[in-house]
């Protein structure tokens, strides 16, 4: 559960949005926040403990000086900025098996308990596992629950987004959809366990594949900020415009390692 960063009481969250990855393919979901805590300058109000993470402790992912560069993170910290009533929860460890359900449980009456107004997943999913409508046009997409339906998908059909296909569960035997998101972690799970109890939640997803996902990471980025414009717009088109907007973190220079030894050659 939430645990405050300086001993003090739960910050008040009521009619906050909650921003939070999945842990997904290529981690875009997880960079994708990155991006948000570092450019809107967030600061961290506490941690989630839970046992259903793999364990870890880090560096200070978003330092800017040799005085910060020193402070430590763990697997899920919460942070938090009231001017935009956002709170976003980061979540930097894969989950122990077999614990995504008590992981969603716990999460889930944490949102309830705090009076979040909604849930925003950023998610992605297997490319190669695309069927032939999810081939065409954008490789993004988004899923709504009941309890924002109305109001959030009037939104995306005026941002022309395309909603996830749904897709035969059982091709042959019986004309039952419903939807995949293959590679996506805990998403599938924490959207179905949201609508069964009323929560409003959104997920926004890419499909990518495992690589260099700093171009899926600014593009699900810029797919969050066109509906919410967190930070300024860009009057250009050009995607290189766009993901300026951006703050790259101080963590991403290690994203592929420290490079080659030069005493090597």
């Amino acid at each position: 559960m939430f645990v405050s960063y300086d001993g003090s009481a739960c910050p008040d969250f009521k009619g906050f949005m909650l921003l939070m990855p999945a842990v997904s393919v290529g981690n875009v979901g997880q960079l994708a926040v990155d991006l948000v805590i570092s450019t809107l300058g967030m600061s961290k109000v506490g941690y989630f403990y839970t046992d259903c993470l793999v364990p870890m402790v880090g560096n200070n992912p978003y330092a800017t000086t040799e005085e910060n560069a020193t402070e430590l993170c763990i697997n899920a910290e919460v942070y938090a900025v009231p001017s935009k009533q956002l709170a976003v929860l980061q979540i930097r460890s894969p989950f122990i098996k077999n614990k995504y359900r008590p992981f969603c449980q716990t999460l889930l009456s944490w949102v309830k308990s705090c009076g979040f107004a909604k849930v925003v997943l950023l998610s992605s999913s297997h490319a190669y596992q695309r069927n032939d409508q999810q081939l065409c046009g954008t490789s993004l997409r988004y899923l709504l629950s009941p309890a924002v339906e109305k109001t959030v998908g009037d939104q995306m059909q005026r941002l022309n987004r395309r909603e996830l296909e749904q897709i035969v569960t059982f091709p042959g035997v019986n004309d039952d959809k419903t939807f995949q998101v293959p590679g996506g972690g805990i998403t599938r799970l924490l959207f179905t366990e949201s609508c069964s109890k009323g929560i409003p939640i959104i997920v926004l997803l890419k499909f990518c594949s495992e690589g260099d996902n700093i171009p899926d990471a600014l593009a699900l980025s810029d797919y969050l900020n066109e509906w919410l414009q967190l930070t300024a717009n860009q009057e250009s088109s050009c995607s290189l415009a766009k993901s300026s907007r951006w703050k790259i973190p101080s963590s991403w220079k290690l994203l592929f390692g420290s490079g080659l030894p030069p005493t090597l050659f």
